[in-house]
């Protein structure tokens, strides 16, 4: 009871155990890295025979103190230098160490991990318990030599290491899948394993360099690296208020080797000169995916018809005026009206209107049997695609707040907006490549001018305008003359035609920044 009672023998056990744990924290790294190359199943037992057998190996050294104190004997001559068994057991160790740290740096910075593997290739039990057996005892007798320095009771220094290790066997764990999810953490302490193993082999050839040292590097690096993981953790923090959607397109957009629309392309460009595209999307594809994946973003608008351009029936014009209609227009759709685009009656496919005029059938009746499918423009195009399957093939009206007519929207409309422009047999191509530049009619959707430039930042992001000549208008602030330029970003924009209040062509060519 008098040796419990010893204020000093508590003092001495407490500060041993703090200086055990600390002592045993890089064994304990050092275990997690190797017991990672072990099958899932197997990695826990290997855990815990590791540090069963480190415990076992310094209490069976703690009972032959006696003699350790020995091994301080010189017991090798070379030259001028004299080696004891102390040192030689710290220069091989301190070789196992930098040979082991060496290896592993050079798999996880050279080479693939091995059970990351196509094949999935582990490592075998029992090299990898020899492996932490060799651990063990290089950092058992660091351990048992701050012990013997530090407490003079062999019961204490016992009491010490053993509490020590069941303290590492509890947060091993933890500790275990804390390195295994951050990587460069593996790195660190391989980076410790390196400078401690040199340390032991200077320390073998007798110059003897100050823990106070180790400790102050370790503890200085493990501060940069506790400022990187909490920049990564509000990195992570920030892009997780994105919705899945953006963040999901993003890393397409990525793949394909362009850039998130909205981004500056003249900053873009600028560093993208130098950097090779990834070869995972050939050219149609990229244009495919990103079709796809700006439609969330896109109104009705960029993908509609509009009034201005769309073929419709008066059914109050003469039999051949209408024939000559359905003969000069290719749509096997119409809307059929009552003098006027906004006194609308029905959809009519044109094979039947056709069959109507050669039996002599009323119009009006025809359409009043096939009602419009009618959506506001202020409706998503996401929703529109459930609109256009209830409409099973037929032709979408779209109208503005006070019910007037805006334009039509069809599936081969937002087929082009996923694919790109698929004009009939009888009309010119919106965009027509022309030497280093393009020809582009005014109308086009400025989405897809987008995409025939490969560039970013035309789009409006007020939906201010939806067309090439509207982007124009808006930044001229008026109706341009012919031949009137506008720079914008990398690319020269040259009026080529005006008609009445519209612009017909364009012409875009390439501007070194």
């Amino acid at each position: 009871m008098e040796f419990l009672l010893d204020p000093s023998i508590w003092v001495g056990l407490f500060t041993l155990i703090i200086l055990e744990i600390v002592l045993g924290i890089d064994n304990l790294v050092f275990i997690a890295i190797l017991v990672k190359k072990l099958p899932p199943a197997q990695r826990d037992r290997a855990r815990i025979i590791g540090l069963s057998l480190a415990l076992l190996m310094r209490l069976g050294l703690l009972s032959v103190m006696s003699w350790l104190v020995t091994l301080t004997q010189p017991i090798l001559q070379w030259g001028e230098l004299s080696f004891s068994g102390r040192d030689l057991i710290l220069m091989g160790g301190g070789l196992f160490l930098l040979f082991k740290a060496t290896t592993e740096l050079h798999e996880r910075l050279e080479a693939n991990p091995e059970e990351h593997g196509q094949v999935g290739v582990y490592a075998g039990f029992g090299v990898v318990i020899a492996q932490i057996l060799v651990l063990d005892a290089v950092f058992s007798l660091d351990s048992i030599i701050t012990a013997v320095g530090m407490v003079d009771h062999l019961g204490v220094m016992m009491a010490a290491v053993t509490i020590a290790m069941v303290v590492m066997v509890l947060a091993s764990k933890p500790l275990t899948r804390f390195v295994n999810a951050h990587p460069t953490v593996v790195v660190l302490c391989l980076s410790f394993l390196l400078m401690i193993g040199f340390s032991l082999v200077a320390e073998g050839f007798g110059f003897h360099i100050p823990k106070g040292y180790l400790y102050a590097a370790i503890g200085f690096s493990v501060l940069i690296e506790f400022f990187n993981q909490l920049a990564q953790r509000s990195a992570q923090r920030h892009e997780s208020r994105q919705p899945l959607r953006e963040r999901t397109t993003a890393a397409i957009f990525k793949l394909m080797g362009g850039s998130k629309h909205g981004a500056h392309p003249q900053e873009d460009e600028a560093e993208e000169q130098d950097r090779p595209l990834p070869l995972s999307f050939g050219k149609e594809e990229r244009y495919m995916v990103t079709g796809v994946l700006s439609l969330a973003e896109r109104s009705i608008r960029t993908i509609m018809t509009p009034r201005a351009e769309m073929a419709w029936i008066d059914v109050n014009d003469s039999a051949d005026e209408i024939r000559a209609l359905l003969q000069r227009v290719p749509h096997s759709l119409f809307p059929v009206c009552d003098g006027g685009l906004d006194d609308l009656i029905g959809v009519v496919k044109a094979r039947d209107l056709l069959f109507a005029l050669n039996e002599g059938q009323s119009l009006s009746e025809l359409a009043r049997q096939n009602d419009p499918v009618i959506v506001p423009q202020s409706i998503n195009v996401i929703r529109l695609l459930a609109e256009l399957r209830q409409a099973r093939g037929s032709l979408i009206l779209v109208t503005d707040e006070f019910g007037i007519i805006q334009g039509l929207v069809t599936t081969h409309d937002l087929l082009e907006a996923i694919v790109g422009e698929l004009p009939d047999e009888d009309e010119t191509p919106d965009v027509v490549a022309e030497g280093e530049g393009w020809l582009i009619n005014g109308s086009t959707n400025i989405h897809q001018v987008e995409q025939a430039l490969g560039c970013d930042g035309l789009v409006s992001d007020s939906d201010e305008y939806v067309t090439l000549a509207g982007m124009l208008l808006s930044h001229f602030g008026s109706l341009p003359s012919t031949g009137q330029q506008l720079r914008l970003g990398q690319f020269c924009f040259e009026v080529l035609a005006v008609s009445e209040r519209r612009i017909e062509r364009v012409r875009v060519t390439p501007q070194s920044l």
